[in-house]
C-alpha cells in the first residue's frame, strides 16, 4: 500500500491502464485515451467590491470528444487543481459512455472559494471564464454544466457571456441552468436520484430488500439530499450523514440510529451542504467525528463529497455489515482502498456509472434546448430511470459473465465504446 500523496489523475490512468491491458489495446489507441486531448489554462483578472483586483486561475480540460461534444462540470474550489480537473475531464468520457449518451468528457474549475467571494464578485469570475473560453466551447464543441460550489445563477451568467459573445441565442451551450431559462425539470433531483435507481437494482440481484437497509452518507451537498430523499422514499433508513462546516472548517457526522429525517434536516442546512450543528444536537441528534460516517453499523455507504475519501488508512474501518458502497462521488476510491474492499467481497456501484444520472439529465436538457421543446418532470425522471437501469444491467451481466468487478466491467464497455469511435474516425 502507498503512502505517496493521492493524485486523482494517476488513480484515473490506473484504472485506465489496467482495462486497457485487459482489452488488449494498441499502443497508439492507448496513449490516446489515457491523457486529455486538449487543456486550457488561463488568468481571470476581477476586481474585488473593495476596489482591488484578484487574479483567479481557470481550467478547461477536454479528454475526448470522438462520440460527441465534450461535457463537464465547472467546479469553483480553493484547492482545484489541474491534475483533479484532468481526472474528472477522463471519468467524464467513460460516464458519458457507460451510458451510451453521444457526449464525450471534458471538466473546468477555477481556484477560488464562492463562500468568501460576493454575488458581484462570483458574477465576475463567471463571465472571466468565459471570456477566456468562448472560442474553444460551444453547443457542438464542449458543453459545461454546474459542479462543486457552482449552481445555476453561475451557468445563467457564463451562457448570458457566451451569448453576448457571439450575438445570438444558444441555449444549448451550457445545462444546469435555472428552469424556465432553457433548464430541465428533473435536473436537480438527476445525481442523487440516479444513484439511488442503480443502487435499487444493485440490491434486487443480490436479494436485498431495500426496506430493510440502513445507509451512511458522506457529504450532504444537492447530491446527496436527493438521494437520501428517494432512498427514504423506498423504505430505507439513514442513520448518519457527514458534511463539512464552513463555520469550524471541519466535517461532523451527524446521526440518529433509529432513521434521519430529511425534510427535518434540510430545514437546518444552508445552500453549501452545511447542517446547523446547535440545531440538530437540538433536535437530538449525535454529532460524531466528521470521518466517523465510514465506521457505522449499515448495509450501504454512499461517498457524496470529493474524490480520495476512501483510503488505505481508513477502509479496514468499514463495518463487517456493509455489504454495497454507491460512489456518488467521482473517485471517491483510492486504488489501494479498492483492493482490500473486493476482498472484503462489498458489492461496489462505480462512480462512473453510480452518478452517471446528472450527466444524463445534462444531455436531455441540451437536447431540449436544441429542439426547443421541453418535457414534463415525470417524463424526464422517467426516461433518467430508463437509462440508469439499462446502464446498470448492462455492467451487471458483463461482471457476472466475465467474472470482473463492477469497476472493471464498467470500464470495459466504456472504454471499448470511445476506442471503437476514435478507430472509426480513423484517428488511430
Amino acid at each position: 500500500m502507498s503512502n505517496s500523496p493521492y493524485n486523482p489523475y494517476e488513480t484515473a490512468q490506473a484504472q485506465f491502464d489496467k482495462v486497457a491491458s485487459q482489452l488488449g489495446l494498441d499502443e497508439a489507441t492507448r496513449e490516446l485515451l489515457r491523457q486529455p486531448m486538449r487543456e486550457y489554462h488561463f488568468l481571470i483578472p476581477v476586481q474585488m467590491d473593495d476596489g482591488s483586483y484578484k487574479v483567479f486561475k481557470g481550467y478547461r480540460i477536454q479528454h475526448n470528444d470522438a462520440r460527441g461534444p465534450a461535457k463537464g462540470g465547472i467546479r469553483f474550489h480553493p484547492q482545484e487543481t489541474e491534475d483533479t480537473i484532468r481526472a474528472l475531464s477522463m471519468w467524464m468520457t467513460w460516464k458519458c459512455s457507460v451510458v451510451d449518451i453521444p457526449l464525450g468528457g471534458g471538466k473546468g474549475g477555477v481556484i477560488c472559494d464562492p463562500r468568501t467571494l460576493s454575488e458581484r464578485e462570483q458574477e465576475q469570475v463567471c463571465r472571466g471564464y468565459i471570456r477566456q473560453l468562448a472560442k474553444n466551447m460551444g453547443p457542438n464543441l464542449d458543453v459545461p454544466a454546474p459542479d462543486v460550489m457552482t449552481n445555476a445563477k453561475h451557468m445563467l451568467w457564463m451562457l448570458d457571456e457566451f451569448e453576448t459573445i457571439h450575438g445570438g441565442r444558444y441555449p444549448g451551450f451550457i445545462t444546469g441552468k435555472p428552469v424556465g431559462m432553457g433548464g430541465s425539470l428533473g435536473r436537480t433531483e438527476a445525481t442523487g436520484y440516479g444513484v439511488i435507481y442503480v443502487l435499487r437494482e444493485a440490491l434486487k440481484e443480490l436479494e436485498i430488500d431495500i426496506t430493510k437497509t440502513t445507509a451512511s452518507f458522506q457529504g450532504f451537498g444537492n447530491v446527496a439530499q436527493h438521494a437520501v430523499r428517494l432512498y427514504s422514499q423506498l423504505g430505507g433508513k439513514v442513520i448518519a450523514i457527514s458534511c463539512w462546516d464552513n463555520t469550524d472548517k471541519k466535517a461532523y457526522t451527524f446521526r440518529r440510529k433509529n432513521g434521519m429525517d430529511i425534510d427535518e434536516l434540510t430545514g437546518i442546512t444552508d445552500k453549501f451542504g452545511t447542517i446547523n450543528k446547535d440545531k440538530a444536537l437540538e433536535l437530538g441528534y449525535e454529532v460524531l467525528s466528521g470521518d466517523a460516517w465510514i465506521e457505522q453499523d449499515v448495509d450501504i455507504l454512499v461517498p457524496a463529497a470529493l474524490e480520495n475519501q476512501i483510503t488505505a488508512e481508513n477502509v479496514n474501518r468499514i463495518s463487517s455489515q456493509v455489504k454495497v458502497i454507491a460512489e456518488a462521488a467521482n473517485g471517491p476510491t483510492t486504488n489501494d482502498a479498492d483492493k482490500v474492499i473486493n476482498e472484503k467481497g462489498i458489492f461496489v456501484i462505480p462512480d462512473f456509472l453510480a452518478n452517471a444520472g446528472g450527466v444524463t439529465c445534462s444531455y436531455f436538457e441540451q437536447v431540449q434546448c436544441n429542439t426547443n421543446y421541453y418535457w414534463e418532470k415525470d417524463e424526464v425522471l422517467e426516461k433518467l430511470d430508463t437509462k440508469m437501469t439499462s446502464a446498470f444491467k448492462a455492467v451487471y451481466e458483463l461482471s457476472k459473465t466475465q467474472n470482473l468487478t463492477m469497476r472493471d466491467a464498467a470500464y470495459v464497455i466504456a472504454i471499448n465504446r470511445v476506442a471503437q469511435a476514435v478507430k472509426n474516425r480513423g484517428w488511430v
